[in-house]
């Protein structure tokens, strides 16, 4: 007789929407992932990606022992060993090396799971009481977030929930039908209900197709356009003077800086026109000053770009000059996860770190690992242990990221679920639990609800969770603190801070049970004022960017790669280049699904006919792309998608996947951006010719 039950569970991945799952488990084995029905958000719908994780967890090539290299760094050669000489060998490495100085072990981690179980927990108390090297983990949200802060307090915003209610949709630097389905949901039961959609982005992506309007403005120009719509708002008084009086600071000085950004400049620094301009101003400041909602969603496109903290600063601004924020389905939303009360000391535990030590940004890895031992630096990097992160594809500089994780002296180990292109270049691999397996709890960044997972499934081979394999590793380095003895639901049991309001019902048993609990926050946060900054008000003026060495006010930062920032780069490469998500892919998770990859085919570059014309490309073309950093192949389309100037390949793959070893990182740059030491991906120039046969 057949023994079925349902397991509650989460979606782990980098994704906003951290769906509530249902797993069907038949005699032990997991048979379907569903949609919660029940849960507001999910609503019973989940991504082409995850309804078939029963396929990615069950996946042939599945790591399922620990194995140890037998070949050169990068040819995947392996053979299997026991987890006790595994974690011998990594114990006694580690071990020899932090005798001598602890700084030269560095984690690198990042977003393979968004559970703060398996994610940072565990991991991070066996570093901090290892005393090795922090990571400052900016690959993907740090300028953005740091823009934000300095304006709104932190990452609060419009509630998903509320979206559909809203009467204009400003969808700034992102394509949800790709990376945020739940909130493309409600954009069109907002568009049923009347409301105009307007998508701004470079590319005409699947969303922009599908809004009223697409404004193509060139790529890392938004922090001008954002600053050409508050000179219109302005000029034309629509405004709401009562929510500026009484909920922000510095209009006046804002004023006279945005006085210099005509419509005509924006126009001509954007490359859109006058018009695009002024009409968006006029809709967005007319129905604001008319009493409706009027709502932006903007994603982390936006801030990959040298000016990307300035740029997600500046479009913040617009909410509080037209007192957008009085609606509940008004304002904006970047990221809701500055609502979720983490209680991230007790599960990563900075206090068992003995003396402070050095900081690493992952963004510049590439360049890191090729780093001697210098006073300036410390030692060089000895030993990478890799958990959920992939940075030979994910990283930017490949070939510089390929060339440190070469060096036959660096020790790797690397926990993963297949053989990606990372484990081909570690030491020992370790195999990990997929979500199905373990225990975990979330908080989100697209809404407001507090999650459980269960293990449906006991794992697979000898795989372990993140957590299970620091425990061990701690136990054979000697460390004694009891805190290393807490189980998963141990851990999970402090994911959230009871004292506060917002998550005083946080009960770890009940949420198990449910599956998720909505935070307490109220629907408009900040209709009254209320911000968390500094004057707890919105700062059109900060003096907190001041203090920190910033311009306080929105500025304008141009490219460092751009035709009109860098004219004598323009001449040898006068191709912008993005890579935004491709749609069967996240990151690099899910590229070696074989039904989502044959969804992708292979990888493509999208070009303008007027550029695939000068260049004598055809549709379907196998195309060169390079710069000075490096180059890759891919397969031409043709298509007005891209605007004149700009070329898209939809990302990530895994190198190993592609015709040429290679995916778009080779020719993006190390180079950070303004606030918040984050990745320039979308600020790239590039040439693109026809590849030879």
């Amino acid at each position: 007789m057949t023994s079925t039950q349902v397991v509650r569970a989460t979606c782990p991945h980098d994704c906003p929407d951290t769906c509530a799952l249902l797993v069907t488990v038949e005699d032990g084995v997991a048979t379907a992932v569903k949609g919660d029905p029940d849960h507001p958000t999910t609503a019973g719908v989940l991504c082409t990606k995850v309804s078939r994780y029963t396929e990615r967890t069950y996946h042939e090539e599945r790591l399922l022992y620990p194995l140890r290299r037998v070949g050169k760094k990068g040819e995947g050669k392996f053979e299997r060993i026991s987890w006790d000489e595994a974690l011998d060998t990594i114990a006694s490495r580690l071990g020899s090396i932090a005798a001598r100085d602890p700084q030269a072990i560095l984690p690198y981690s990042y977003c393979g799971t968004m559970g703060l179980v398996q994610g940072e927990s565990m991991s991070a108390r066996f570093f901090h009481q290892l005393g090795a090297s922090l990571l400052d983990r900016t690959i993907c949200a740090t300028a953005g977030f740091t823009g934000y802060k300095y304006t709104i307090g932190a990452t609060i915003g419009t509630d998903l929930e509320q979206f559909q209610n809203a009467k204009l949709i400003l969808i700034w630097g992102g394509n949800p039908i790709a990376s945020n389905l739940h909130f493309w949901t409600r954009a069109q039961e907002a568009k049923r209900r009347g409301a105009k959609l307007i998508a701004i982005d470079p590319y005409r992506s699947l969303t922009a197709e599908k809004c009223h309007q697409h404004i193509a403005l060139l790529p890392g120009t938004d922090a001008a356009l954002a600053l050409g719509l508050m000179h219109v708002l302005i000029a034309e008084d629509l405004l709401d003077h009562d929510y500026i009086a009484n909920y922000t600071v510095g209009f006046e000085q804002l004023k006279q800086r945005v006085a210099e950004w005509t419509p005509e400049r924006t126009a001509e620094t954007c490359g859109i026109t006058v018009a695009e301009v002024v009409e968006l101003a006029r809709l967005y400041g007319g129905m604001a000053k008319a009493g409706e909602p009027v709502a932006i969603r903007t994603n982390y496109g936006v801030q990959r770009v040298h000016g990307g903290g300035m740029a997600v600063r500046n479009l913040t601004c617009l909410p509080a000059l037209v007192g957008a924020w009085r609606h509940a389905a008004g304002g904006v939303q970047l990221s809701a996860s500055g609502g979720f009360p983490t209680n991230k000391p007790a599960l990563q535990r900075p206090d068992l770190q003995s003396k402070p030590s050095r900081t690493i940004n992952m963004t510049t890895i590439g360049d890191d690992l090729l780093r001697p031992a210098s006073a300036e630096f410390g030692p060089a990097v000895e030993a990478v242990i890799v958990y959920n992160a992939n940075p030979l594809a994910i990283a930017p500089d490949s070939s510089k990221v390929m060339a440190g994780f070469a060096r036959e002296d660096l020790f790797t180990v690397v926990l993963e679920h297949f053989q990606t292109d990372t484990v081909d270049y570690a030491d020992i691999v370790l195999p990990a639990t997929t979500q199905l397996e373990h225990i975990d709890a979330h908080s989100a960044y697209g809404h407001l609800y507090m999650m459980a997972n269960n293990a449906a499934i006991a794992p697979l081979g000898e795989a372990k969770p993140n957590t299970e394999v620091f425990r061990l590793l701690a136990a054979r380095m000697g460390f004694s603190d009891p805190c290393f003895k807490d189980s998963d639901d141990e851990l999970a049991a402090m994911a959230f801070n009871r004292q506060d309001a917002r998550a005083i019902h946080f009960d770890w048993d009940a949420l198990k049970q449910k599956g998720w609990q909505k935070l307490n926050m109220p629907d408009a946060p900040f209709a009254e004022g209320g911000f968390p900054t500094p004057s707890g008000k919105c700062e059109f003026y900060s003096a907190s960017m001041a203090a920190d060495g910033l311009d306080p006010l929105p500025a304008y930062i141009a490219p460092y790669e751009s035709v009109a920032s860098n004219p004598e780069l323009a001449r040898r490469y006068p191709l912008a280049m993005i890579s935004p998500p491709a749609r069967n892919f996240l990151n690099s998770t899910f590229v070696n699904v074989k039904s989502l990859r044959s969804a992708e085919g292979e990888p493509h570059l999208d070009i303008h006919p007027d550029d695939s014309a000068a260049r004598g490309i055809s549709d379907g073309d196998m195309v060169r792309i390079f710069n000075d950093r490096g180059s890759f192949v891919a397969k031409a389309r043709v298509t007005d998608k891209a605007r004149a100037g700009l070329v898209v390949g939809l990302s990530v793959w895994w190198k190993k996947l592609a015709r040429d070893g290679k995916n778009a990182n080779e020719v993006t740059s190390q180079r950070l951006t303004d606030m918040g030491r984050a990745p320039t991906f979308y600020d790239t120039l590039v040439e693109v010719e026809r590849a030879t046969p």
